[in-house]
């Protein structure tokens, strides 16, 4: 059976002589002790010599042990990171239950259009979304709603609440953003509450779209901007991919490689919607605007947008 992981302990001798003779020659090795991670082991060695005057001289050794819930390396990632990247990961996993695996975003018209049919049409169509549509956008507003958020301007996180639901450009998208919104902040007011949380949503006269949410539940928890982005921008292009998967279809490799393919893509986009104002903000993803607005009346569907 394999041994568990262990560390390597320095061990610390207290010896007690209880006999003393005269010109005593003594060899003792000392070897690194190997002990369980959070459990205290102490040893008792008895050592025998013998002095030149042959009588015997006992030696007791007993062994001062660590313990080990000390951190194993500096590089560890300290508390608050871990809490962020713990809320991260969580809020942003296709697991966490806002519906995301139902929306489209416009995708599965595409694939019935013939527009994305392998691999390489995908990517293509998924870059333009990223960096010059609803991604770039998407991306602008959280960042917003996050500064205004965390600074308590609760007329400006209005503001752009308002904004953010007046540039959805079709029903089904509206759809698609508002309910996810609507369910993020609702599950994480009941799970993943922070204070002022209810103050900011409260703020907003309009129901709030899916990356305002975001932007807003981060700033509250004080999980940094940065991060926040890029898992947003993960999460949203992860998703697109899930669809296109199921529709063109696509093997798990394959959806793999588009993902690596928007790397760059999502970083660039990120870095954009850092430095972006609300001017800055606009689409020249037009086919994708009609793939949104046709997907309403499209025969066979699997998706709610």
């Amino acid at each position: 059976m394999p041994m568990p992981v262990m560390r390597t302990a320095t061990m610390t001798m207290r010896i007690m002589i209880t006999a003393i003779t005269t010109t005593v020659t003594t060899i003792i090795t000392a070897t690194n002790i190997m002990i369980m991670p959070r459990m205290i082991m102490g040893t008792i060695t008895t050592i025998t010599t013998t002095g030149i005057a042959t009588i015997p001289t006992i030696t007791t050794a007993t062994s001062m042990l660590m313990t080990t819930n000390e951190p194993v390396a500096a590089c560890d990632l300290a508390g608050r990171e871990a809490a962020a990247l713990y809320r991260l990961m969580t809020w942003l996993s296709p697991a966490f239950p806002v519906g995301g695996f139902s929306y489209s975003s416009g995708i599965e018209w595409a694939v019935e259009a013939g527009d994305i049919t392998d691999v390489a049409t995908l990517a293509d169509w998924l870059d333009a979304m990223l960096g010059d549509g609803s991604g770039f956008c998407d991306a602008t507003f959280l960042v917003h709603a996050y500064r205004a958020a965390e600074a308590g301007e609760e007329a400006s996180l209005n503001d752009v609440a308002e904004l953010a639901a007046a540039f959805v450009p079709s029903r089904e998208r509206q759809l698609e953003t508002t309910s996810q919104g609507r369910a993020f902040i609702d599950i994480t007011r009941a799970a993943w509450d922070a204070e002022g949380l209810d103050a900011m949503v409260a703020a907003c006269r309009t129901p709030l779209v899916y990356p305002v949410a975001v932007g807003v539940v981060a700033a509250m928890h004080g999980v940094p901007l940065a991060p926040t982005l890029h898992a947003f921008l993960h999460a949203l292009v992860s998703n697109w991919i899930s669809a296109a998967s199921r529709l063109v279809p696509l093997g798990q490799t394959d959806s793999q490689r588009v993902l690596v393919r928007l790397e760059a893509a999502a970083a660039a986009t990120a870095h954009r919607a850092l430095n972006a104002t609300l001017d800055d903000l606009g689409s020249a993803t037009f086919r994708a605007d009609l793939a949104s607005l046709r997907h309403e009346t499209q025969y066979t569907r699997l998706f709610r947008s």
